[in-house]
């Protein structure tokens, strides 16, 4: 198969894993919202997006690594035993030593806090073994498991605050519990424990997946100042309940995410297998153009339906989250872009410079979301996430078209941003006759820069079809 089909199937195998993930959460909204005060349901947000700060700071980040190495072992059993074995080992040495020191560092009650540290080495085993099987090409594996987590979490929150009424303990224990049988079903079913040997323990593999991972923790701390310093800033600041308001303000953006997250992890893969091509430059290109027509067009069809979403989804009073929404739809396109652009940098092996960049991003959020917190409330954190984002996005063009020789259509590039921006300011007025308009400019920017994408999957979908009919009509 070409590169373009091959990540095509694999977008769409990454897109059940996805998806139907991201769906839950709208699933479980209403139970989370209507069960759980403003201030639980602040501390529940809190507690798992600290979350994503402390796990690639227990472990380096090695899963990182073990994905990456393990695209270039797959051939090779007793490679693929070293790193999955040593990241496991020492992935379970550093969880044992740093949790009872994070304990005390997390917020909320003392069974908040002992539940959370029994979710997060489960949920980092998890995680790992998730990582192992898409370095190992089982992308339906990992998909399958995503998605019984998903659908565990939506039954286990249903059980524990519908039905027994636990409140914010019985929503950790939710989470908990679809996690742990989600990293059953993956450890087996991908066989993960076939490369599993204690006596393959090896300092100097530990240090080769740490040597690349290590850029990679202040990567993932940068994105987390970007992605979520802002509710720590919130509550602190403001208080929980302002926090749940801009909670739910960034689940509909988010939506756009779903698409970005499906394509991020199959163009990784994809990316890293088609670096040593004399056409890279090209296909770099050729891509790039694709991502910003898709998540531009995609951003106008989320925009168009929020209006209707939002209504029938949020319970309580959560109508100031509308206003958060048009900044934060913005800062989720170049979000996407900067997603397809670290992918090169995994491509190139270069962690250290993606990591730069995210830092460089990071510190420009912080600065602004401290700056204007005091003045314009809820607004400092999304307007400080819009500019990091397009920081990310103009540092890693430039670097990309160092690395690859990548190649920009600017006045294309700036024709979508103008679009984007009609739609994101109209989306803002909170107007009947307004929304109806958005929504005839979001289906029409998306038929008219998608047409020929839509027109090659339409071709591939026949020409399937056709095949399917002739192996199944009877020889004569």
């Amino acid at each position: 198969m070409g590169r373009k089909t091959d990540l095509a199937k694999n977008t769409l195998i990454f897109s059940i894993g996805t998806v139907l993930p991201k769906i839950s959460v709208f699933i479980t909204l209403p139970a989370l919202t209507g069960c759980l005060t403003k201030e639980e349901y602040g501390t529940f947000d809190l507690v798992f997006v600290i979350m994503p700060l402390f796990l690639p700071i227990l472990t380096l980040n090695i899963r990182s690594a073990a994905f990456r190495f393990l695209i270039d072992a797959r051939n090779d059993a007793g490679k693929i035993q070293n790193i999955v074995s040593n990241t496991l080992i020492f992935s379970f040495a550093v969880s044992a030593v740093s949790l009872p020191v994070i304990f005390f560092l997390l917020p909320g009650s003392f069974m908040v806090r002992l539940l959370t540290c029994i979710y997060m080495p489960i949920s980092l085993t998890n995680a790992t073994m998730r990582m192992f099987s898409r370095g190992l090409g089982r992308n339906f594996d990992y998909s399958v498991s995503v998605v019984a987590d998903s659908l565990f979490k939506v039954i286990f929150i249903i059980i524990f605050l519908r039905v027994f009424n636990m409140g914010l303990n019985g929503a950790i224990l939710a989470v908990l519990a679809a996690s742990a049988s989600a990293g059953l079903f993956i450890f087996f079913n991908a066989k993960i424990y076939r490369y599993v040997s204690l006596s393959t323990f090896s300092i100097s593999e530990i240090k080769e997946l740490i040597a690349y991972s290590c850029p990679a923790i202040f990567n993932s701390l940068s994105w987390w100042i970007i992605n979520t310093s802002d509710r720590l800033i919130i509550s602190s600041f403001i208080g929980l309940a302002a926090n749940a308001v801009y909670a739910v303000a960034r689940k509909f953006p988010a939506l756009l995410n779903i698409a970005q997250s499906t394509f991020s992890m199959a163009w990784t893969e994809n990316a890293s297998l088609a670096i040593k091509d004399k056409d890279s430059s090209a296909y770099y290109s050729s891509m790039f153009r694709i991502i910003i027509d898709l998540m531009g067009g995609l951003l106008g069809l989320i925009i168009c339906f929020t209006p209707i979403l939002f209504s029938v989804l949020i319970r309580g009073d959560y109508s100031d989250a509308y206003n958060q929404m048009p900044i934060l739809f913005a800062a989720a396109f170049f979000h996407c872009l900067s997603g397809f652009l670290g992918g090169i940098y995994t491509a190139c092996k270069n962690m250290k410079r993606v990591a730069v960049t995210t830092m460089e991003a990071a510190f420009c959020n912080l600065v602004i979301d401290l700056a204007l917190i005091k003045f314009v409330g809820l607004y400092a954190a999304s307007i400080s996430t819009l500019i990091s984002y397009i920081a990310v996005v103009i540092i890693r063009m430039r670097d990309a078209q160092k690395m690859v020789g990548i190649k920009y259509d600017y006045k294309h590039i700036a024709l979508v941003l103008i679009v984007m921006t009609v739609e994101t300011v109209l989306c803002f007025f909170r107007n009947a006759m307004l929304d109806v308009v958005n929504a005839i400019i979001g289906l029409t920017f998306f038929a008219a820069f998608n047409k020929n994408l839509m027109l090659n999957v339409k071709k591939k979908v026949s020409a399937k079809i056709k095949r399917n009919k002739q192996k199944a009509s009877p020889a004569i």
